[in-house]
């Protein structure tokens, strides 16, 4: 039998407690060296709960010698732990964004040039509702040039765009502003609301022009991930297709209009991540883009199982300069923001792909 890969997990939050139910459930596959938290109390707490190694040693978590970390602390800290950790020499795959300024993406490409072995766990092309659409995309040979997006935000948004409209990473334009609405909460993290207690949301609106002639149009509120009142969608256009949510509509070789239901899409390499709760959710269409937390536990648990092929073979489970793009393109959604009415262009960075201009 094949040895499990071992991880430790720097952090004890939200994100971070996702790593420690997929070691838990996945004990043939993965190995949890240790949970590293700051805090005592916390640690304690997290051990006796789910009966996994704790530490609040930095050094301890290290003489473990695990195969790789994952880097899950708040966004402020992400890029310094990563850092930290990638100059011990231990591979790290690092929550996103994997850093908050443009200066701190050119320093991990910089890392990674120097040799440090980095990822980013960028999940949401994963998730099976969104890998249907496009993988039948793929399939049907689509030629994309438009996306309407309110799916995901920020750098999750922009990997979901540039993958929809099958582009790697060239130039774009951006416009955009904010929004703030109230909204009846409904729903959160940690289940339903039924106070009736109203919040302002902010929304936020964006349009992306590619140097290809490409258009991706950004839609989102934060409510969206928790709320019984405010769904998700997502509409792709081609010249003879449409991916509408959980619908395929295309024109077929014989001119005649087709429409498909999708069905959530399952990588046969992740069989063994399967659940009988996502073969449930896969196995029913829904006419609504459902991101259930099934969903997103085998997105995250697939690149977990993608590090083995990184570490022997340098497979990267997503390209680390898609990544910083990503973030890059991200940022400069926030200074459109900061700007409306104003265009904002993007430069050449320094993990653009060489010969060709952008």
């Amino acid at each position: 039998m094949k040895k499990p890969l071992s991880f430790a997990v720097i952090g004890s939050g939200w994100r971070a407690m996702f790593y420690v139910r997929i070691a838990v459930r996945f004990p043939e596959l993965f190995h949890l060296k240790y949970l590293l938290c700051r805090r005592k109390e916390k640690a304690e707490q997290i051990g006796r709960e789910w009966k996994i190694p704790v530490t609040l040693s930095e050094e301890e978590c290290a003489r473990s010698e695990p195969d790789f970390v994952v880097v899950a602390v708040s966004k402020d800290a992400i890029f310094e732990v990563a850092k930290r950790w990638a100059a011990k020499g231990v591979p790290v795959l690092c929550e996103t964004p994997a850093a908050m300024t443009v200066e701190q993406l050119g320093e991990l490409w910089k890392l990674k040039e120097q040799g440090a072995r980095l990822q980013v766990a960028e999940q949401y092309i994963r998730y099976p509702v969104l890998a249907a659409g496009l993988e039948r995309m793929k399939r049907a040979k689509a030629e994309p040039y438009a996306v309407d997006l309110s799916v995901a935000h920020d750098y999750h948004a922009v990997s979901l765009m540039r993958r929809m409209l099958c582009l790697g990473i060239e130039p774009v334009t951006l416009s955009g502003q904010r929004y703030c609405f109230p909204v009846v909460e409904t729903d959160s993290r940690y289940g339903p609301v039924t106070d009736g207690s109203i919040r302002q949301r902010e929304r936020t609106r964006f349009t992306l022009e590619f140097a290809s002639g490409k258009m991706a149009f950004y839609d989102f509120s934060g409510v969206q991930y928790h709320s019984f009142i405010r769904s998700r969608h997502l509409r792709v256009q081609g010249r003879n297709f449409e991916w509408s949510d959980g619908i395929f509509r295309f024109v077929d070789d014989a001119g005649k209009a087709r429409e498909e239901r999708l069905l959530p899409y399952l990588n046969k390499r992740y069989q063994p991540l399967v659940t009988e709760k996502l073969k449930e959710i896969c196995g029913v269409w829904n006419p609504s883009l459902m991101l259930e937390e099934a969903q997103d536990e085998y997105a995250i648990a697939s690149m977990l199982l993608d590090m083995e092929r990184y570490l022997t073979r340098g497979v990267e489970v997503y390209p680390l300069a898609e990544a910083l793009e990503d973030a890059y393109v991200w940022m400069l959604m926030r200074q459109a923001a900061e700007n409306p009415g104003s265009k904002v262009q993007s430069e050449r960075m320094p993990w653009h792909p060489e010969g060709r201009a952008l």
